[in-house]
């Protein structure tokens, strides 16, 4: 059976991609897919496709054709991998499939040297007979946590933890959890894309859906789950009837009739990456109504660098990773009962949107570069790369 459509293995100017010593292709392991809300994954792995190849993994989509990984090279220089399985398969066949799905991926598009690099820790059911270059652990999040989350998920994780060369996390509070089992986690919070978020700074046509919203008008962008606030957001809206609260973003894992409904609350949808600043612009103020509970607990939300570099002010729940360092540093009005909320939302609405505070967002922000990050991300995995080789090269 056909198992692979395979994609080039070329560079952007149809140079072929030959390994050579510290080189290194790059095989990303995801439970997120690469077409959902545009975030930490997609903005490292554009970086990194600039000068290698950069394979991503989705979970298997189940269908009623023949086993396959669907490969689809895209603009950014990232091969999308999507794997297709039959429908009632048990773990071990999922498994062994999946396993061989990406064998013939890798002698396909011949990668001799490649890293593997796991947002999760589930891959390893079929990756572990592998012999990459290095291995690294990006955690952006407490997967264990959320809801619908696999009974393996933990012990995995710990595996995964104590054998990856290289382990990085997307938050303080959730390095500091990881530090408890692998002391030398590196820490890389939530980074910024300042010159695409800034353009909310300038006056835009206003998108048709959001045009006719009545300001003043606070909005949200994000994944709409367990994590959000639906009675934070019915409450607040009731309070203050005169604001609008725009929603953009996917409803995923919750009944979306779940959802409050009111006439003031506005369900617009999921938006492409590149929209989000001309409806940013549109915004009086940006929101995040962040459940506190378990699924929380270790957040660090990219949002809220996004939603400062539009220039907004930006009224969020107790999240520890928004309150230090945004609320400390004054940059996040932080606020958790529905009437403060609101009040707190009433007084970012009055002050000037420049000033001071704009001085000290642009500050802060210039530290936060998703370009910065990737670099220092980039030169600890080529360092690891290199132990590796040396290491085997001792060996033999």
């Amino acid at each position: 059976m056909n198992l692979l459509q395979p994609g080039e293995p070329t560079d952007r100017c149809g140079r072929e991609l030959m390994p050579r010593p510290l080189q290194y292709d790059l095989v990303c392991l995801s439970h997120l897919r690469w077409d959902f809300v545009y975030q930490r994954p997609q903005h490292l792995l554009t970086r990194c496709a600039r000068a290698r190849r950069v394979f991503f993994v989705e979970e298997p989509l189940h269908d009623d054709g023949p086993p396959r990984l669907e490969c689809e090279r895209r603009d950014c220089g990232v091969t999308v991998a999507v794997p297709h399985l039959p429908h009632d398969l048990d773990d071990d066949e999922r498994e062994m499939l999946l396993r061989v799905l990406l064998d013939e991926m890798v002698r396909v598009h011949e990668l001799r040297n490649y890293v593997l690099w796991y947002y999760t820790p589930m891959a390893l059911g079929f990756t572990r007979h592998l012999r990459p270059a290095a291995v690294v652990y990006d955690c952006m999040d407490e997967l264990s946590n959320f809801l619908g989350a696999p009974a393996a998920l933990r012990q995995r994780e710990l595996e995964l933890l104590c054998a990856a060369d290289l382990v990085f996390t997307g938050g303080r509070s959730l390095c500091e959890a990881k530090r408890e089992v692998r002391p030398t986690a590196h820490l890389f919070p939530s980074s910024i894309d300042v010159a695409h978020f800034r353009r909310a700074r300038a006056p835009q046509p206003q998108p048709a859906d959001q045009a006719g919203v009545t300001p003043p008008r606070l909005g949200w962008f994000g994944v709409i789950d367990e994590r959000f606030d639906c009675e934070l957001l019915a409450a607040a809206a009731d309070l203050r009837p005169e604001f609008s609260f725009v929603m953009i973003g996917p409803v995923v894992k919750i009944d979306p009739d779940s959802l409050p409904q009111r006439p003031n609350i506005h369900w617009l949808g999921q938006k492409r990456y590149a929209e989000l600043p001309a409806y940013i612009a549109g915004w009086d103020a940006a929101i995040m109504p962040f459940a506190r509970n378990a699924s929380t607990r270790f957040i660090s939300p990219t949002k809220t660098p996004e939603y400062l570099a539009a220039g907004r002010p930006v009224v969020a729940t107790s999240i520890r990773d928004v309150v230090d360092p945004y609320g400390l540093q004054g940059l996040v009005a932080i606020a958790d009962d529905p009437a403060e909320f609101v009040a707190a939302v009433e007084r970012a609405l009055r002050r000037p949107r420049g000033g001071d505070w704009l001085a000290q967002v642009d500050a802060f922000l210039a530290r936060s570069s998703w370009d910065d990050t990737w670099r220092q991300m980039d030169a600890l995995l080529l360092d690891a790369v290199l132990t590796r080789s040396t290491a085997g090269a001792r060996e033999h």
